[in-house]
């Protein structure tokens, strides 16, 4: 016969098993608005570059008129996957190549029209840059992304219906002959003077209606339905109002797209985004690492040094946004070595600051655990893993998380993620540090979203606390982190 005191004891560990572990706890309600399982994914990636490679290269100008001579498109040394590696070294998930700038020529040998590279010297006319591209970008992992002007400066019919019926028939090739492409992209420059088949007049579309722009987008996602598509109204990925490579101090994924035209939207808008939007549209921060977006001799000491990179991280993969730079080859068909050199310097500078959470031992409590379930504890804030998070109880929108740190620590910079695929929560928040005298308020900001990285005055601390003030729905964090600037970045 069991003695009645195992017994009891038996049915205590049994109780403790079945309450604690068969206890499922309820997950927080996603927002109104969040992202889909592909924007995630993209912005996860971080870093994009754009290849603005074309007729331009070899004519100096940043926009062809439409009239050149195909014959002038002739790398001599063109190599696609020095483009790709260069790329995937400095940490970049994707590429983008100009398919088609506003000249009109294609970089693929397009059967509708005859300003392409089926006319040039390049491979006796044989050649066909987007496959090399896309292969290239398969071959060493890195997504393939196509850009193509809605402009085109050399079509004869541009400004007529015809044109449309040829711009959607260029889509479909892209689309149908090189595989999986993973963005498409589309910018606001419509209209204006031009060769448009020998005309060289001025032309002026409506581009609120010209395009008729959703019948368009419905191709594409017809097409590839996992494409994700990029302009001034999305509907994936919006333009962030500037070229600068900036996205706002206040920055919100969502945004209405009532009132988004493309090449007529509000940039102010586009840069801030709005708490109250219908959709989910990622900002993507887009600026060239020279002055320049078609490769210029002229502009060698003039590229981006690599702490302006630094500096552009910080101020769009930093605050909520997708960096996208341009690394134009030159007219070998190469990158340059200054260009090279520097961005493989930027990743080594940024690698050697966030390589290290100075928080990663820390004893993390908060004013609130949502249910009191470990699955939501404020560790998961800290365990280096993007796929747990801490979260409150319903109706909390406010809540202090306390970061009791090892002992004296030393930093400069702090990093906060969101869990986005419950939408983009926090409105307001503060940064405190207590040192061995007092509590120090190290920064005030507002939105978070994917990731948020503050720069703030080098400081010793025991113990740092974050304070979310405003959320329209309890905060969902899953990262945390303190950091020490690397020494090849300047302490701004």
């Amino acid at each position: 016969m069991r003695h009645p005191k195992n017994t009891c004891i038996f049915l205590i560990i049994f109780l403790l098993i079945f309450f604690g572990c068969a206890r499922k706890p309820s997950l927080p309600k996603p927002n109104a608005v969040a992202p889909n399982a592909i924007q995630i994914c993209y912005q996860q990636m971080e870093l994009i570059g754009f290849i603005h490679f074309s007729i331009n290269t070899f004519t100096g100008k940043e926009w062809g008129y439409g009239d050149e001579s195909p014959t002038l498109f002739n790398p001599s040394n063109l190599d696609v996957e020095q483009w790709v590696l260069t790329a995937k070294n400095a940490g970049f998930g994707q590429l983008i190549l100009t398919a088609k700038h506003h000249d009109g020529f294609c970089l693929w040998p397009s059967k509708l029209t005859d300003h392409s590279v089926k006319n040039s010297v390049w491979k006796n006319g044989k050649g066909d840059l987007v496959n090399e591209f896309v292969s290239a970008c398969r071959k060493h992992g890195l997504k393939a992304g196509l850009y193509l002007s809605p402009w085109d400066r050399n079509h004869a019919g541009y400004g007529t219906s015809a044109y449309i019926d040829y711009f959607r028939k260029q889509l479909t090739e892209l689309l149908t002959q090189y595989g999986e492409i993973n963005e498409i992209w589309f910018d606001g420059a419509n209209g204006g003077d031009g060769y448009y088949g020998g005309a060289c007049e001025t032309r002026y579309i409506d581009r609120k209606t010209y395009y008729d722009w959703p019948q368009t987008m419905a191709l594409v996602k017809r097409l590839q339905p996992n494409t994700l598509i990029f302009s001034d109204a999305g509907p994936d990925i919006r333009w962030v109002g500037n070229e600068d490579g900036h996205a706002g101090e206040i920055f919100w994924s969502t945004i209405s797209d009532s009132g988004l035209v493309i090449g007529a939207a509000d940039q102010h808008y586009l840069n801030t985004g709005d708490p109250g939007g219908n959709v989910w549209m990622i900002g993507q921060c887009d600026v060239s690492i020279r002055p320049g977006w078609f490769f210029h001799e002229s502009e060698n000491l003039l590229v981006k040094t690599p702490q302006q990179l630094v500096d552009l991280y910080y101020m769009s993969v930093g605050r909520n946004g997708v960096l996208l730079l341009n690394i134009p080859p030159d007219s070998r068909g190469r990158l340059n070595p200054i260009d090279s050199s520097n961005l493989i310097s930027f990743k080594n500078i940024i690698d050697e600051t966030f390589s290290n959470n100075l928080a990663r031992d820390a004893v993390v409590n908060t004013t609130n655990t949502r249910q009191n379930h470990r699955c939501f504890c404020p560790a998961n804030m800290i365990d280096g893993n993007n796929q747990t998070y801490w979260t409150t109880d319903d109706g909390i929108i406010q809540a202090e998380i306390d970061v009791e740190l090892k002992g004296p620590t030393t930093f400069n910079r702090v990093m906060i993620k969101e869990t986005i695929a419950f939408g983009q929560r926090v409105g307001r928040f503060e940064v405190w540090a207590k040192t061995k005298q007092n509590w120090v308020l190290l920064a005030s900001a507002t939105t978070i979203g994917y990731k948020r990285l503050l720069r703030v005055p080098e400081i010793t601390a025991l113990q740092v606390r974050i304070k979310i003030l405003e959320a329209n729905n309890p905060p969902v964090l899953s990262e945390f982190g303190l950091y020490h600037a690397s020494p090849g970045e300047s302490f701004n």
